[in-house]
């Protein structure tokens, strides 16, 4: 067994020191692009300004004709990025069992280290998989003279993984956050869809038999295939210290459906989701940033609860100190994004204050 003392000293002689808290920064949006694609890749800096944080996807939805190409897009962008840049760069690496991930990684760390936040690794089944790269992550950062330890992004794709979600999570202080990977976990387990995330019309619960009539008028419910393995993200990461993803969500035209799954994942505590579409930025962008509404009754009821405890009367409600940790996760996390925004600084009444 580890000892805990061990645990946030560098893993290869050189390396820089593990972060003991995450950079948490608003990551409304994981926007995708294929890094293989020398057009998308000419309209990064475009999308960069759109976005929180923009990744290179080297792996999922490249044919391996085109790895090479892909993770010399990578290596482009990552030379081209300004660091300025108020957007979160990311990439995601083939499979661990794949024969393209090691070149994946040792040139994304060697030749681009200093540009990227997050290394995303896909079908994560144990923390055995996130102990090899970290410390792989270990040796290349010496090698390259890094300062700044890389952060990991696990993908939850498979069934073990589920089982193993805590550990994963506790694996390394690399650990950034868990995304869901919905269409490869449902293949995974044996789940009746081929849908990309997102409802089902036939997972549902129907109204018993109004006055036991059961030819009578009944209605029925569409219920959510994603809620308990959300949840059980959730916690884990919260446990954690680390960010649960809401991932992709495949029917690029259904905006509504694709609002309603992104906007379950934000109030059971995701902080983002995937957008494969420019369509779907807006959409993350609005989900995930709290309502205004939300916003000015978070700083009422903590104006009103003063020191933060006992309990009060609003509006008929009754507010007491486990309402103010509501309200105060809400109010931090409208002051983050209005940092950045000032469009969403003005329609929370920031803009001007010392908020």
């Amino acid at each position: 067994m580890r000892s805990p003392k061990d645990f946030f000293r560098p893993l290869a002689l050189g390396a820089p020191e593990p972060l003991r808290e995450i950079p948490v920064r608003p990551s409304r949006m994981i926007h995708f692009f294929p890094a293989a694609n020398a057009k998308m890749v000419a309209k990064v800096p475009d999308m960069a300004a759109k976005v929180d944080v923009l990744l290179a996807n080297l792996e999922d939805g490249v044919p391996a004709s085109d790895k090479e190409a892909a993770r010399a897009g990578l290596i482009q962008v990552g030379k081209e990025w300004d660091a300025a840049n108020p957007a979160q760069f990311w990439t995601r690496v083939n499979s661990l069992d794949s024969p393209w991930v090691l070149d994946d990684l040792t040139a994304a760390v060697t030749e681009i280290g200093d540009r990227l936040d997050v290394i995303m690794i896909p079908k994560v089944e144990g923390p055995e998989d996130i102990h090899y790269v970290d410390r792989l992550l270990a040796q290349l950062e010496a090698r390259a003279g890094l300062t700044r330890p890389l952060m990991l992004h696990a993908i939850l794709e498979t069934a073990r993984g589920v089982t193993n979600i805590e550990e994963i999570c506790a694996a390394s202080p690399r650990m950034q956050g868990l995304s869901l990977g919905p269409a490869d976990l449902a293949a995974n387990r044996r789940m009746k869809t081929t849908r990309v995330g997102g409802g089902h019309p036939g997972y549902l619960v129907r109204q018993d038999p109004p006055d036991g009539d059961i030819d009578g008028e009944r209605s029925v419910y569409q219920q959510d295939l994603w809620h308990y393995t959300i949840a059980r993200m959730v916690d884990a990461c919260a446990a954690n210290g680390i960010l649960p993803f809401y991932g992709p969500f495949g029917d690029i035209k259904d905006v509504v459906a694709c609002e309603d799954q992104f906007r379950n994942a934000y109030l059971l505590g995701c902080v983002g989701a995937w957008s494969l579409h420019p369509v779907q930025i807006d959409i993350a962008k609005k989900v995930f940033s709290p309502d205004p509404a939300d916003v000015a009754h978070a700083q009422r009821v903590i104006e009103a609860m003063g020191d933060g405890t006992g309990a009060v009367m609003l509006d008929g409600k009754m507010e007491d100190d486990a309402s103010v940790k509501q309200c105060h996760v809400i109010l931090s996390l409208a002051k983050e994004l209005a940092e950045r925004d000032p469009e969403l600084a003005e329609r929370y009444g920031f803009a001007g204050s010392e908020a």
